[in-house]
């Protein structure tokens, strides 16, 4: 535990240092953050809750602290937020019907004899439950590609008052195209990172490339890098096309 606070700390001065009173927000809104996942996790657990109705409420919470709270109500966070929302929806979609028809909700077998015996689960909707984990593992990133792209747009309309609805949306896809690549390695990574153990085990287990290939798990995790490749993906016509009109219809 003593490790832990000594990191906490760390971060805390450094996010101080560096950003100042957005850093010291910044570094709150991870509490915050956590709260509201740990909450919902909770919530998940009873049969009687729907994860989707929980998941959307849980991103919309989010969204509001990483940029209300953050960064304050303006014309930038307002934007993103709405972006934020909207690819979310969009991807919640397409991702309920995804993984309903690649049949990879419930446990592996690699993972039954660990957790699948408990009562804990018994009742818990998987097809939702897994999209609420795509979800839940891409929202920060739709949001960080959302204000990247509506504060730099913001300023572009700035020095430049007579832009175009049409000029304004193209920068901002210009802008995000030079995120987009970024953007899907850090999910990737992130993904694939956690997933390494797994892959460890299958050696292990002494499987062959197609075992590994066709697994569960491996679908699962493989489902999960190109659904949050698609939610970042989208997010960026979405932010460019709302940040232009609001702000050529504020000028």
């Amino acid at each position: 535990m003593t490790v832990q606070l000594w990191l906490a700390a760390v971060l805390f001065i450094l996010m101080i240092g560096i950003g100042g009173k957005k850093g010291a927000r910044s570094f709150a809104a991870l509490f915050l953050n956590f709260g509201v996942l740990l909450f919902a996790i909770i919530l998940m657990n009873d049969p009687n809750m729907n994860p989707i109705i929980l998941t959307l409420i849980a991103c919309i919470l989010i969204s509001c602290i990483s940029l209300f709270f953050i960064s304050e109500i303006n014309i930038k966070t307002v934007t993103a937020f709405i972006s934020t929302i909207i690819t979310t929806g969009c991807l919640l979609f397409f991702i309920l019907m995804l993984t309903d028809k690649a049949m990879i909700q419930g446990f592996s077998e690699e993972e039954i004899e660990e957790i699948g015996a408990f009562s804990l689960f018994v009742g818990v909707d998987f097809v939702k439950i897994g999209a609420s984990m795509i979800i839940m593992s891409t929202i920060g990133a739709i949001i960080d590609l959302s204000i990247s792209i509506s504060s730099p747009m913001r300023e572009i309309a700035y020095h430049n008052p007579s832009i175009s609805r049409k000029s304004l949306f193209a920068s901002g896809l210009s802008i995000g195209r030079d995120i987009l690549g970024t953007s899907t390695n850090t999910l990737f990574f992130a993904f694939f990172g956690g997933y390494m153990a797994l892959l460890i085990w299958f050696k292990d287990l002494s499987y062959s490339i197609g075992e590994i290939v066709n697994s569960k798990v491996f679908s699962s995790e493989m489902i999960f890098i190109g659904s949050a490749g698609i939610g970042v993906a989208l997010a960026i016509p979405v932010t460019s096309w709302i940040t232009a009109y609001y702000l050529v219809k504020k000028r």
